[in-house]
């Protein structure tokens, strides 16, 4: 019954505030390529503008990055998906609010030929071990990215340490980028399903590992902490988490798809 009341009461304050044009439209937010690659965030922040007035002007990199344009005052709210590297951002006191918002998973993606024959591994960290008893080439982001810092903790898991190895790339750059050259070398890579969603008809690899628990990859959004840096736009931060997770929001995401294909899911 708490619960219901504060909802309902949440729901009313976001749309007391949605009555009045906000004293500070511009609204700066850092969140993950896979949001933005994906087409959620295009198919989402237009109808927030429209009803809120605010205008949100996105940044997106990896989940690293993200977090550190928000330490640096350069954005005002984050959208991001590494739940150690968020804790720890609020444990430094660098966002006053976090708000769980979507999920979806992690997939291994590899050429057809599959060369380390990963298709018939038990769970992703024999087929991280058979990629690597092979030296078959792999693609890694290399930049401290959700999906970077995932495929660094398989590695750890599995006691492996490929770095530097010949076979072992790290490009430095965003999920579209990493599954195009994974492509063109014939090599493994780990990406979000929902980027996956949107880059599986442009490039011949496919899905050769998932479905393990470890592989889950939520999301979460985060107010940045205005006493950091006074600038910071903390009324629009709050009323973009609210509206991304109040019913408007969560039935958008929810509702997103690319081929048929549901690129993210709510916490229910």
């Amino acid at each position: 019954m708490k619960r219901a009341l504060a909802f309902i009461l949440s729901m009313a304050t976001l749309a007391a505030v949605f009555a009045q044009a906000p004293a500070q439209p511009r609204l700066r937010m850092a969140t993950t390529t896979s949001t933005e690659q994906t087409g959620l965030l295009d198919a989402i922040l237009p109808v927030f503008e429209k009803e809120s007035g605010y205008r949100v002007e996105v940044v997106a990199v990896g989940t690293g990055a993200s977090l550190k344009l928000a330490q640096n005052g350069d954005a005002d709210v984050v959208l991001v998906h590494a739940r150690a590297l968020e804790d720890a951002f609020m444990a430094a006191g660098w966002g006053i609010e976090r708000r769980d918002v979507m999920y979806n998973d992690f997939v291994l993606l590899g050429p057809a030929s599959d060369p380390a024959d990963v298709a018939h591994s038990e769970g992703i960290l024999d087929a991280f071990s058979r990629i690597f008893k092979t030296g078959s080439p792999f693609v890694s982001r290399g930049d401290n990215s959700g999906t970077d810092v995932k495929e660094k903790d398989i590695w750890k898991a599995a006691k492996l340490a490929p770095k530097s190895l010949p076979w072992y790339r790290e490009i430095g750059q965003g999920m579209a980028q990493d599954i195009t050259m994974a492509d063109q070398i014939g090599g493994y890579t780990i990406s979000d399903r929902g980027t996956w969603f949107a880059m599986q008809n442009k490039v011949g690899l496919t899905i050769l590992s998932q479905g393990d628990k470890s592989l889950l990859n939520p999301y979460g959004i985060i107010v940045v902490n205005p006493a950091k840096w006074p600038s910071t736009n903390v009324d629009g931060a709050k009323a973009l988490a609210a509206w991304i997770t109040g019913p408007e929001g969560r039935s958008l995401i929810e509702g997103y798809k690319i081929n048929g294909g549901q690129c993210f899911f709510l916490f229910k």
